[in-house]
């Protein structure tokens, strides 16, 4: 993106939490790997010894979201790229669920849930789904991207959503969901916002449990050398992940897949042609911190509290105790893996609205789930 349109943008994003005007056609052009062709869709040829099948074919995020957006954040060197649905009642603050997504993904990786969100409340719930540094399209100083400890990646989502709610008066009431490393990242940064005096009606983490992950980390290089180096084609990546059941859902993988691949810069022939975008060994040192302390943050985060996991004995004996307590709501969805909200887009979306009914439409007399 230039720099003309850089700043066209940060001067626009200053205008929240109003809707956003329409890109230009300079920046319609920028946004259209996300929300037109999306990234995949142009990435190059496919290798020749396969040819790829349209069945897994990249399918456009534009009827997803409402919007595509680089938000830009000076003070970090930090070029976000965002997707956005503003609530209907924008103008009066409004609720919005804030997404952030796991290690290695792409906010793109909720465009169903979103969707549903947003057709489930009638517009009434606007969406805003963040993508990590190193991720995708999220730019930042080439000197300070490796660090994706999870202070960096608290700081990074607490900035972009001071800049596009920049009024604490009018901006609307936040629900923060974050799925794996996005529920740690979530969890710390509800305090933070809160001491900010920001509305924060509620926290969601999926999927992920500190001692579970803690527990899971030695083995996390022989979960990675399992995956392919790369693919053939955008196509071959999709469909990858949907017949290893990564993502059980078609139709979500061939939205949030294209995503996370990326051309080879390489020209040897030993390197395939399609590649992942993020190198999820690299990451390696910043593993523990995502998730120690997890379970205690999340027991006293001063509001709602929502925990949606794929099976039962994912808990650990810090949340099997606060669970009996009463401290947070806990669902579990059946026949779902660890991308649960693209797995069961639908019932996550019916999870999360019943949530936000519960903690921000309240009842006199009735308290919010986690308030003892």
């Amino acid at each position: 993106m230039s720099d003309l349109a850089r700043s066209a943008m940060s001067a626009r994003l200053a205008k929240l939490p109003s809707d956003l005007p329409p890109l230009s056609p300079e920046e319609e052009e920028e946004s259209k790997n996300s929300l037109g062709s999306l990234p995949g869709s142009g990435l190059g040829p496919p290798a020749m010894c396969a040819k790829p099948n349209p069945a897994f074919a990249p399918i456009s995020a534009s009827s997803f979201f409402g919007q595509a957006l680089q938000v830009v954040v000076p003070r970090r060197n930090l070029d976000c790229r965002v997707y956005y649905t503003p609530p209907g009642d924008s103008q009066g603050g409004g609720t919005v669920m804030v997404l952030q997504h796991g290690a290695g993904y792409s906010g793109l990786s909720f465009a169903c849930m979103a969707k549903e969100i947003t057709e489930m409340t009638r517009g009434e719930c606007g969406v805003l789904a963040v993508d990590a540094r190193r991720h995708v399209s999220t730019l930042a100083n080439p000197n300070e991207d490796t660090d994706l400890s999870i202070d960096v990646l608290v700081d990074d989502f607490v900035d972009v959503i001071q800049t596009v709610y920049p009024d604490t008066t009018v901006s609307p009431t936040l629900f923060l969901i974050g799925h794996s490393m996005g529920g740690s990242i979530v969890t710390r940064a509800c305090p933070v916002l809160l001491d900010k005096k920001y509305k924060v009606g509620g926290v969601a983490v999926l999927d992920v449990v500190e001692g579970s992950a803690i527990e899971a980390l030695p083995i996390m290089n022989s979960l990675l050398n399992a995956r392919p180096d790369g693919f053939d084609s955008v196509e071959d990546a999709v469909e990858w992940h949907v017949s290893t059941k990564t993502i059980r859902n078609a139709t979500s993988a061939r939205i949030s897949v294209p995503t996370i691949v990326t051309p080879s810069e390489s020209s040897s022939s030993n390197v395939p042609p399609i590649v992942w975008r993020t190198a999820l060994r690299s990451t390696a040192p910043y593993w523990e911190s995502w998730f120690l302390g997890l379970s205690s943050r999340f027991l006293t985060v001063r509001t709602a509290r929502l925990l949606v996991l794929a099976g039962t004995d994912r808990l650990d004996k810090e949340l099997m105790i606060g669970q009996m307590q009463g401290k947070f709501q806990m669902v579990v969805v059946p026949g779902t893996g660890h991308m649960l909200h693209e797995d069961d887009p639908t019932k996550l979306a019916e999870i999360v609205v019943d949530f936000w009914k519960r903690n921000e439409r309240l009842v006199v007399g009735i308290k919010k789930v986690g308030e003892l």
